[in-house]
């Protein structure tokens, strides 16, 4: 989940007033939430075809399909995740939607905590906005018949979503982690600031890796969505004595990837959705040449980076940036422990994520660093809605409230609960 919290002119505002009265102070009682999330559920479902053609304004269709079965699966998930966590009442909660995973996002920080909650006020990423909106024109008027609560969303001013902030119980940023601070200073102190980032997500092809699962891994979890989501790799490290094998492997597995139109089933990369990506790509690319091995190029009339395989030597103070784009860069290693090093160092000890490892013995545990192991999956195997989200990293996600951060994975009805009970 990514998104860039960029000022624009109101279109539409929110109306005026506070939180409705909640007629279940402490939520919605179990029975009422088996009869509202099955009908939740049934909206999705006989609204699919309108859903996907909306969400590949800005996915592949592999992904928008993936993503509607994940929203799915998550507001299905939801009876369970509220009775394991008991979030008891929140009276507002204000969203700052990501510009992408239009659907999942809007399912995760706004339907689901909308039964427990008795106003939800959303603001779309100005990125995407009519995308979005167009989400919200599908599912929104089900979602407020259904929970009987104030639920709207607007694509206002930063500036006056700020001003929303400001009257909240609950804040989602999903927006640059540097512009955390600004908002979580606007909130009331005994809040929740739930600040959602991003990180590497490196993925470790180690010696003993099964090297057909391995080049899946690499490009299932760079290339989702074009490699436009937070949960992507940026870098591969490859143990030495594979290296070879693997790279051959994937740059002629890349070579095969469609180029196309994001509406086509069998597009695997297609123009990406964002510029700034592209141009990043690019001038990573210009920088980079001689490590090139497949690809390289990239079309900034068309939006469009060429599937491209980079290697590079081991370089310990090398630190990738989120890519954004169909470039997998891998690197190198000769022994587990350089890997552990750099997972600790202060660079990604401050974004630690994900590290997804594969036949790499010498890296074992629940997490290394801040960076939660991923053993023999990839992180869009482990990401469940349901559950606590991302890493340890400050920069990867976390929560504030009167005056404490802490860095850790996140789950909006878990921390409620923890605020409830506190």
């Amino acid at each position: 989940m990514h998104s860039a919290v960029i000022d624009v002119e109101p279109e539409t505002v929110f109306a005026e007033g506070g939180a409705t009265a909640s007629a279940h102070p402490e939520g919605l009682v179990p029975a009422e939430v088996e009869r509202i999330v099955p009908a939740l559920v049934e909206t999705l479902l006989e609204n699919r075809e309108e859903l996907l053609s909306v969400l590949t304004r800005v996915a592949t269709r592999q992904a928008a399909v993936d993503e509607f079965f994940r929203s799915l699966r998550a507001l299905s998930g939801a009876p369970w995740e509220l009775l394991r966590n008991s979030p008891g009442k929140l009276g507002r909660l204000a969203t700052f939607l990501p510009s992408n995973n239009l659907l999942y996002s809007y399912v995760l920080f706004g339907v689901i905590p909308s039964l427990y909650t008795d106003e939800v006020r959303l603001r779309p990423s100005a990125r995407v906005a009519p995308a979005a909106m167009a989400v919200h024109d599908i599912i929104g008027p089900r979602v407020r018949a259904a929970v009987g609560g104030r639920f709207e969303m607007a694509p206002v001013s930063q500036r006056e979503f700020l001003d929303a902030c400001a009257h909240s119980d609950a804040v989602v940023f999903t927006g640059q982690p540097d512009n955390a601070g600004t908002v979580a200073a606007r909130i009331p102190h005994d809040a929740l600031f739930l600040g959602f980032g991003s990180g590497p997500n490196p993925l470790v092809v180690g010696p003993e890796a099964d090297l057909d699962t391995a080049c899946r891994s690499v490009l299932a979890a760079r290339l989702y969505n074009s490699g436009q989501d937070c949960l992507c790799t940026d870098i591969v490290f490859v143990h030495r004595s594979v290296a070879r094998e693997l790279t051959t492997r994937l740059a002629d597995a890349l070579s095969a990837v469609r180029v196309g139109d994001r509406r086509e089933a069998d597009t695997l990369v297609a123009p990406l959705v964002y510029p700034d990506a592209v141009e990043g790509a690019a001038e990573f690319l210009a920088g980079h040449q001689e490590f090139v091995v497949r690809g390289g190029r990239a079309d900034l009339a068309r939006n469009i980076v060429e599937p491209s395989l980079l290697t590079l030597p081991w370089r310990p103070g090398f630190h990738p940036p989120e890519f954004f784009s169909p470039v997998v860069l891998t690197m190198e290693y000769d022994d587990p422990r350089r890997i552990e090093q750099w997972l600790r160092s202060p660079e990604e000890t401050e974004r630690g994520m994900y590290v997804q490892v594969f036949g790499e013995p010498g890296l074992r545990g629940p997490r290394i660093g801040t960076s939660v192991v991923c053993d023999g999956r990839v992180t869009f195997d482990v990401e469940d809605g349901n559950r606590p989200f991302g890493g340890y990293g400050l920069r990867a996600g976390h929560v504030r409230r009167g005056g404490a951060v802490t860095a850790r994975p996140l789950l909006l009805s878990a921390e409620a609960g923890r605020r409830a009970r506190s």
